[in-house]
């Protein structure tokens, strides 16, 4: 092994501060330096369980403008990510504003270094999900005389409603949508101009989108209509805590793993990964029919490409959480997970995949609101306390009946209390 690249190792930081322009600095000069190495030896490095962060990072990246520099076969991309509460997080840090990621700047800066030169020609797409706090309206002054201006979009989800066809008109309103409805409404428009493939992430930096092309190998070498970013695997790159869950969080992935048997026995693990690719055949045919407009549209993608047999490709890739304006904390862990549950069953519905019916018809029946998941998230069946990841699901582990059985008493415990 090189000498000087294993220094570059060893002297790589082992944290990565998403609000810190000095951190994306850092890791972009870390990625120049490896140029000359090889990446099967840059790879042999990173993937040691001793590599720091920061090494981990480049490896990513460095992988990734890669096979962009090496492909020939011309591409059209959209970029797309939905914004609500993000007027911190748009704006660069500061003592006053201690979250700020610069995050459109920074996603502008990021493609344009990943693409350049190359034959890959794209747009970014940042839409206002019905944001209270004015995402839209900063976004737009944040690119105001930017020389990458010209690359981005900023759309306003309330401005494209109501509408009386497409994969919009289950909205009547911006404020009926969350998440799902801004992600559509930019596919939209990344498609009308031409877009031959669609990538979404999330507002915040906590995907460097450098990695972008470890999903294109995927797509143009390998020729999958999907890839999925997959954060479960054991090359990926994942800084999240965990810790903000109770335990209660093994029982809800139980339900969920068992309500959706047919997308987590494929082993996607990491549905709701805001690292995704969809080819516009495969996107035109789920936007026929959106089952919902939440956070649980990944699962609805998902379930239609299943439906049509789409064959599909996972990628292991890199993700630091942005913890501390996340929009899960802002509006409540247990408001999401009820979104994530209920969204599932209505589209495994919806889309005709196999499905377990009787744990479905367990949470239309004894989940009604969040409340009833915040009486479950910090206990834990006797039945599940053992169990292992690989066996969340398994109704022979923990039966429907069991689950509900359990739900009606930590119900009535918290209603006693």
């Amino acid at each position: 092994m090189n000498t000087t690249l294993k220094q570059l190792c060893t002297n790589s930081k082992n944290s990565f501060d998403l609000t810190e322009a000095r951190d994306q600095e850092s890791l972009m000069q870390l990625v120049g330096s490896l140029e000359p190495f090889s990446t099967a030896e840059v790879e042999e490095l990173a993937l040691g369980s001793a590599a720091p962060l920061e090494f981990k990072l480049a490896y990513k990246v460095l992988a990734s403008r890669r096979f962009v520099e090496t492909n020939a076969q011309p591409l059209k991309i959209g970029i797309v990510f939905a914004m609500w509460g993000e007027q911190n997080r748009l704006l660069p840090k500061s003592a006053e504003n201690p979250n700020g990621e610069d995050l459109l700047n920074v996603k502008l800066s990021q493609l344009e270094w990943l693409f350049k030169g190359s034959e890959i020609d794209w747009r970014l797409y940042a839409v206002d999900d019905g944001c209270p706090y004015g995402s839209g309206r900063i976004a737009r002054e944040r690119i105001h005389g930017s020389p990458l201006g010209s690359r981005a979009s900023v759309l306003f989800l309330e401005e494209a409603l109501p509408v009386g066809a497409g994969p919009l008109k289950g909205l009547v309103s911006a404020n009926d949508s969350r998440k799902g409805g801004a992600i559509i409404l930019g596919c939209q428009k990344a498609l009308e101009d031409g877009a031959e493939a669609i990538i979404y992430t999330d507002a915040d930096n906590s995907v460097h989108l450098g990695q972008a092309g470890l999903l294109l190998q995927k797509h143009l070498e390998e020729g999958f209509k999907v890839v999925l970013g997959n954060r479960k695997h054991k090359h990926s790159v994942l800084v999240k805590q965990e810790s903000r869950w109770g335990i209660g969080i093994k029982a809800l992935r139980h339900m969920q793993r068992m309500v959706g048997h047919s997308i987590f026995s494929r082993g996607i693990l990491d549905s709701q990964a805001a690292f995704k690719l969809y080819h516009k055949d495969v996107l035109e045919k789920i936007l026929e029919r959106p089952s919902v407009y939440d956070f649980s549209f990944d699962s609805d993608w998902i379930a239609c490409t299943l439906a049509m047999d789409e064959p599909f490709a996972k990628v292991p890739f890199a993700f630091i959480d942005s913890f501390a304006e996340s929009a899960s904390i802002v509006q409540g862990p247990m408001t999401t997970w009820e979104t994530l549950l209920k969204g599932l069953v209505t589209a495994v519905r919806q889309r005709g995949i196999p499905y377990n019916e009787e744990m479905a018809r367990v949470l239309d029946e004894h989940i009604s609101s969040s409340k009833d998941l915040d009486a479950l998230i910090n206990y834990l069946p006797e039945e599940l306390e053992r169990a292992e990841d690989k066996d969340l699901g398994n109704p022979d582990i923990m039966s429907p009946a069991a689950m509900a059985e359990w739900i009606a008493e930590r119900k009535q415990v918290a209603m006693a209390g």
